[in-house]
């Protein structure tokens, strides 16, 4: 491998989000508690300044280090995404740390190694490469999953993540192993010649791309890959949750799309078949054992599963037309799923009841008439989550329909809408038990809320993202549709 200069400060980004880690890693022994709200500054810094490094390079298209780095318009729009997802993270987890006395200010440093890795993986066009960042993502995110020590439940989450994690990965390096084996390279674009005009005929291939589908599931926890999210999204501290919600599933999807349709796209006729049965599964079980949870991080689990199956909608669309109209609905998707998702995760982290964590349904109960504001949003974050109008849930939904129709699955399209449908009721349930139920007169377990200035931030941009783009999601759509069109 070679590289110049010109390549180092094309990876820019990667480069100050990973030293800013380590400065954070390094510095948080040595500083005294209340010196440690600057890392967080620190970091939200560095984020802004890659921020406008990174829309620097929309329009761009170059391989770098001998082709394992791709710099382009997908890729940008993935980073420009994640950057946003992890500095709402930053200031939600600021207020939220403190008020579960987490003073770990390593928690930071390893948030930005996470979303190293999720750089790496959304940009890089070599088959190992992804791989690395998987991994440095995956294991910081099992780190900070088991940030509540005191609590078993945490432990237990991290554990399972851990366990269930290795073993995916482990599938995945070996589908890696036999692509290469039947290539004879781990490159994307060389991948893609090798296999041009076959068809899954040769064993080795056959093999290798069922096992990189189900590495890349249990990633982006689809069915029946998905055991591990309930489990862990209600173990792990709330505003780790949302992060893992939002950017790991992005950045996971961002590699599945580029590995499967700029590696794999000459197969696209036989995993499109595929990806359609995990699409069914997938939206089945997300949507029907969501409705008797009695857990919000556990029903937003479900939920999460559920959207990936939305989600699916597209890459199914985009193996049987032209990629750029399934593919840019995906991206889309993912960016709405990015503001509702948040923001609902964000209304759960505030909420306390008994000096605890009010992440019970029954903990919302009455919510509208002791907090009436709280109520509201989250009303609009669930109406959203269940894709009614005019929020950019619904936006959402409406252009991963219309992909369905256009590539011939008009009954694909009007399955999903009967999910929708049923997924309406846990979404309302909620609602119903904060505006139509009482609050309980026992002030010791009447419930409060935690405000600070930057979950008034978290929760403004959440509810504004929901908003605009539900009535005016034109940009986004445009700058999804650019993205994708340099895919090859």
């Amino acid at each position: 491998m070679t590289f110049s200069v010109g390549d180092l400060f094309l990876i820019l980004p990667e480069l100050l989000v990973i030293t800013t880690a380590c400065i954070v890693l390094v510095l948080d022994p040595v500083l005294r508690r209340p010196d440690k709200d600057g890392l967080v500054w620190l970091s939200l810094g560095t984020l802004a300044i890659c921020m406008g490094l990174t829309a620097s390079q929309i329009g761009e298209q170059t391989l770098i280090f001998s082709g394992l780095v791709v710099i382009d318009t997908y890729g940008a729009f993935w980073k420009l995404l994640l950057y946003f997802v992890t500095g709402l993270t930053i200031l939600l987890s600021y207020s939220y740390l403190k008020e579960e006395r987490l003073y770990f200010g390593e928690y930071y440093g390893f948030i930005l190694l996470a979303l190293t890795g999720m750089m790496v993986m959304v940009s890089a066009s070599d088959l190992l490469t992804i791989y690395l960042g998987t991994e440095l993502m995956s294991l910081s995110l099992y780190t900070i999953t088991g940030l509540k020590r005191a609590e078993p439940r945490s432990l237990e989450a991290s554990a399972k993540y851990f366990v269930l994690g290795a073993f995916s990965s482990g599938i995945l390096l070996y589908g890696i192993s036999l692509l290469y084996g039947a290539t004879g390279s781990t490159r994307l674009p060389q991948i893609a010649t090798a296999i041009a005009g076959q068809g899954l005929s040769e064993p080795l291939l056959l093999f290798a791309t069922i096992l990189l589908a189900v590495g890349f599931g249990f990633k982006l926890a689809v069915v029946p890959f998905h055991m591990w999210t309930p489990d862990v999204y209600q173990g792990a501290p709330t505003s780790v949750t949302a992060f893992m919600a939002v950017a790991s599933k992005a950045a996971s999807f961002g590699a599945f799309l580029r590995v499967f349709v700029e590696g794999l796209g000459g197969l696209k006729a036989n995993w499109s078949a595929t990806f359609l049965l995990l699409c069914i599964a997938t939206l089945l079980i997300g949507n029907i054992v969501a409705l008797v949870q009695t857990n919000v991080k556990r029903m937003l689990a479900y939920s999460s599963i559920a959207h990936a199956g939305y989600a699916l909608i597209g890459v199914v669309a985009a193996g049987r037309i032209e990629q750029s109209s399934g593919i840019a609905s995906v991206l889309l998707y993912l960016s709405l799923y990015t503001f509702m998702t948040f923001g609902a995760f964000a209304i759960v982290a505030m909420l306390r009841k008994g000096g605890v964590e009010g992440e019970e349904i029954e903990d919302f109960t009455g919510l509208a008439k002791r907090h009436p504001m709280a109520a509201l949003l989250m009303l609009i974050f669930m109406v959203s989550l269940a894709g009614i109008p005019p929020t950019a849930g619904f936006v959402g939904k409406l252009y991963i329909f219309l992909s369905a129709v256009e590539a011939g699955l008009t009954w694909l399209a009007a399955l999903a809408l009967i999910f929708a449908a049923i997924s309406a009721y846990y979404y309302l349930r909620l609602v119903m038990v904060m505006y139509m139920r009482e609050p309980s007169d026992q002030s010791d377990s009447a419930p409060r809320l935690v405000m600070s200035p930057t979950l008034s931030i978290v929760l403004a941009c959440a509810v504004a993202g929901v908003v605009i783009f539900g009535v005016y999601p034109n940009p986004l759509v445009s700058f999804a549709t650019q993205a994708v069109s340099t895919l090859k």
